[in-house]
């Protein structure tokens, strides 16, 4: 389904009539098909919200940056569940929609009972930190821009961060490339300008702020995110950390039979 918030045209997949609902945000270059191999067995405890983050998938990729700011989306995000009738929910985001997840949860936090977050971070702590972030996207972008989606995706794959999802059998990675492909230059672009790491602001002190519950997921191979997850753990008042074994960046893809059981669970206070 579609719904229009502020001129913007958002896809939105739902499914299934539980409460709370349980909304999914993807990540940079996904969309809510990312969500897919777990909308049967979540959707029998929770109506599934999953939709289009602004400049994926079959939402829109608007040229006006403003939208794209993160605190843009969040507000978007806030209204899209006005539409559908919803008020408090269950979040879970990985890594870009996770970000926006925390974001959404510290701007609304009257409207999220738990989150979840894979692989995520609550962005960088200094500005000079940010600043040369932000350098790097704006380089990325016009890098997509001039040589449209296929060169980027080749690279995008390509990098450290996924690594570990060449164990993948090939048909499953050539499914996701699809995917990607999918989207539109502009929205991928602009996601990386307004969306990107090096221009959210950095959400560390604000954490002990979270009163809800807080469920960190990361993968053991994904040093990283497993730093950032133990400092985030350290601010948060009601937080438990989940470290997947044989597994890097991207959990739900690599190992989803042990990330949904981790989600439901959480969901079902098993955790």
């Amino acid at each position: 389904m579609d719904v229009f918030i502020d001129g913007i045209r958002y896809h939105v997949k739902v499914s299934g009539n539980g409460s709370p609902p349980l909304v999914l945000l993807h990540g940079f270059t996904g969309d809510a098909e990312t969500w897919a191999p777990f909308i049967a067995d979540w959707s029998r405890h929770s109506m599934v919200i999953a939709p289009d983050i602004i400049g994926h998938g079959k939402s829109e990729s608007p040229e006006n940056l403003s939208h794209y700011q993160i605190e843009s989306a969040a507000g978007d995000l806030h209204d899209m569940l006005d539409e559908l009738g919803v008020s408090e929910v269950d979040l879970l985001g990985y890594s870009m929609g996770g970000r926006l997840a925390l974001t959404f949860a510290l701007l609304f936090p009257n409207r999220v009972r738990k989150l979840m977050l894979e692989s995520a971070s609550p962005g960088l702590a200094t500005e000079a930190e940010r600043e040369l972030r932000r350098m790097k996207d704006a380089e990325l972008a016009k890098f997509i821009r001039d040589q449209g989606i296929k060169p980027f995706v080749k690279y995008w794959e390509g990098i450290p961060l996924f690594s570990t999802m060449k164990r993948l059998p090939a048909k499953m990675n050539e499914s996701i490339r699809m995917q990607r492909l999918r989207n539109s230059s502009i929205g991928l672009a602009n996601s990386l300008l307004g969306m990107g790491t090096g221009s959210q602001p950095s959400w560390w002190n604000r954490l002990d702020q979270l009163a809800c519950e807080v469920l960190l997921i990361t993968g053991r191979e994904d040093k990283k995110f497993c730093g950032i997850a133990e400092s985030i753990l350290q601010s948060l008042k009601k937080g438990t950390w989940v470290v997947v074994e044989n597994s890097g960046h991207a959990i739900h893809v690599e190992e989803p039979e042990k990330f949904g059981t981790i989600v439901s669970d959480f969901l079902s206070k098993k955790i």
